[in-house]
């Protein structure tokens, strides 16, 4: 009965040391009100021209706006170049696609290009035609110039 006892403990030990080991992922929902508030953090920075290393309201590149994204939205730090930023975090599937996940572009030979995803098959990013905007993964052109998308909370 000891043994027995002894074994039931060291089961139970065992399971709850792995379970606080393992961190809840709440499959296929994002967090809450993510999709209001990146959405809302969008709104602020819409048609803010993009500047290569630009990092305020005069002007700043698609990893700044996201890394400024990151830091007020969800309090988190990333890194400040894209190439940094696509090595954060765990690689997604499209279909797994959730509001605040980043996505990424090959834009030229060398160019990378960073957003974050809002939901609904949209993205925000500093364009380096418009600025700070919104965009469609159902565009041809982003269709075409994915290259990952990477969860970093």
């Amino acid at each position: 009965m000891r043994t027995l006892f002894a074994l039931l403990l060291t089961v139970t030990l065992a399971v709850a040391l792995v379970g606080c080991s393992v961190q809840p992922r709440l499959e296929g929902r994002a967090w809450s009100g993510d999709s209001d508030a990146i959405n809302a953090y969008y709104q602020r920075w819409q048609g803010t021209p993009y500047r290569l290393g630009g990092t305020d309201e005069r002007g700043l590149d698609c990893s700044a706006f996201v890394q400024n994204l990151y830091g007020e939205v969800f309090s988190q730090p990333l890194a400040r170049t894209t190439l940094a930023q696509s090595e954060q975090g765990y690689r997604v599937l499209p279909a797994e696609l959730e509001p605040g996940d980043l996505i990424f572009f090959k834009t030229g030979w060398k160019a990378r290009h960073v957003g974050v995803y809002l939901g609904s098959n949209q993205f925000v990013h500093a364009s380096t035609s418009v600025g700070v905007t919104r965009s469609s993964l159902s565009n041809d052109y982003w269709r075409d110039a994915f290259w990952q998308a990477r969860r970093v909370r």
